[in-house]
């Protein structure tokens, strides 16, 4: 059972629909964007020869970058008049990224993010607390909106202030609980310090995102709240949360809502359209969005595209869980590693805790990496037996050695009760 008869439609149904949208979106740019007109004469190519999905490749990419140096509202197609609300994007490299939205616009982020829900399983009459933040950032107006959609009840709870969150979840007895899943875990430890088993709360599910994470990260969650953990995708420039979503019944990549988000997989040095199956980085062209369209936008998430029907029935493309950004690749003694790859082995130990830190550096010409882990509580060895336990493992799945591995205590590493966890710490530009 779906929540929208598309999400079932066949491959000749949907290409139909795309078809149709793109060629709006490419007209409704080029005449209302000065920006993407002068991209697309610069690339050669006029609306007119784009008649399908098949000749998207020849249409410009668009990047952060171009979205920050027409800051503010250099990108919008259509006037402030029509405008029914804004947000913007993080801000800490740089300028922030302004988004906008008609009241066309906010009707589909609602019917995406409903239906996202659905599929995670939330449902008409459901208590779900959201302790994403309100404001600029799209999560926490973004599922506000779509739980009210979908007939759920929403706890407008927000970010932080951890001791009211758990009385929430205890006093409202909250079905769902969205947030992201380095906050999960913070609560977690939270509630075990303050006497609370939240096993014991009728809390069912986590929808966790705006942070990537990896399948034994996810394992931890599920097993400390005792819920079912389900991974939502989305970014500001492209709507918010309720690009994608896994599915309760298979969790096994999430359902991109195409009829609306157009995906491609590139090459991220080269920017070559990668064949089905192939990880690259994601690219998305949005296909209905009137306010702020975006047009071959490179997100920089690592990823890649099934086309198989899901178990759930559904026949919408699924993306795999990102597994880090094109621009957070490390190369360690010419060895390529992301730091969601150093996640898994950290998570894949019994004796370590899911909260580590990366520092990296420059000595000369080279990168080197500095890495502290927290070992578990129920650890009773030294803390350089585990070093080297790290060291040894890291060597033989990555073929990475850290130059310096330190472990620390439970609670050493910094939480946070507000916003995306830092675990990547860059010093090389000090």
């Amino acid at each position: 059972m779906t929540y929208n008869d598309i999400e079932t439609a066949s491959r000749d149904e949907l290409r139909d629909l795309q078809n149709e949208r793109l060629q709006h979106t490419v007209e409704h740019v080029y005449e209302n964007v000065p920006w993407y007109r002068d991209a697309f004469e610069t690339a050669g190519v006029d609306p007119e020869d784009i008649d399908s999905v098949d000749e998207i490749s020849k249409l410009p990419f668009t990047t952060k970058e171009d979205i920050r140096d027409n800051y503010p509202d250099g990108l919008f197609a259509v006037d402030h008049s029509e405008l029914r609300r804004v947000h913007a994007s993080s801000g800490t490299t740089g300028k922030p990224k302004i988004v906008a939205y008609t009241e066309d616009d906010l009707d589909v982020w609602h019917e995406v993010m409903a239906r996202s829900l659905y599929a995670a399983g939330v449902r008409e009459g459901d208590m779900v607390q959201n302790s994403y933040g309100y404001g600029l950032f799209t999560g926490g107006l973004g599922f506000h909106d779509g739980v009210e959609e979908l007939g759920a009840c929403v706890i407008p709870t927000g970010g932080g202030n951890t001791a009211r969150q758990l009385d929430m979840l205890q006093d409202m007895e909250s079905d769902v609980l969205s947030c992201t899943p380095s906050y999960c875990l913070y609560l977690a430890e939270y509630a075990e310090e303050n006497g609370v088993d939240i096993q014991d709360l009728p809390l069912e599910r986590v929808v966790i995102g705006a942070e990537p994470f990896t399948d034994p990260m996810r394992e931890e969650i599920e097993e400390a709240l005792d819920v079912t953990a389900v991974d939502v995708y989305g970014l500001s420039e492209i709507i918010g949360p309720g690009v994608s979503i896994e599915c309760e019944e298979a969790q096994d990549g999430l359902h991109l809502w195409e009829d609306h988000f157009y995906p491609e997989i590139v090459d991220p040095t080269t920017g070559e359209v990668l064949d089905e199956g192939e990880e690259g980085e994601l690219v998305i062209t949005s296909l209905t969005k009137q306010a702020f369209p975006m047009i071959r936008y490179r997100t920089g998430d690592m990823t890649r595209l099934n086309y198989e029907e899901c178990e759930c029935g559904r026949t919408i493309v699924r993306m795999d869980n990102v597994t880090g950004r094109a621009d957070d690749l490390l190369i360690i003694r010419g060895v390529n590693v992301y730091p969601s790859q150093i996640e898994e082995v950290m998570v894949d130990m019994v004796d370590v805790a899911p909260y580590y830190r990366i520092d990296l550096y420059r000595e000369g010409t080279l990168d080197t990496m500095e890495l502290t882990v927290e070992h578990d509580e129920s650890y009773d060895g030294t803390h350089e037996e585990l070093e080297r336990d790290i060291e040894s493992r890291l060597q033989d799945v990555l073929d990475v050695k850290p130059d310096e591995v330190e472990v620390v205590g439970p609670g050493v590493i910094e939480r946070t009760e507000v916003g995306k966890v830092k675990r990547v710490f860059d010093h090389r530009e000090e």
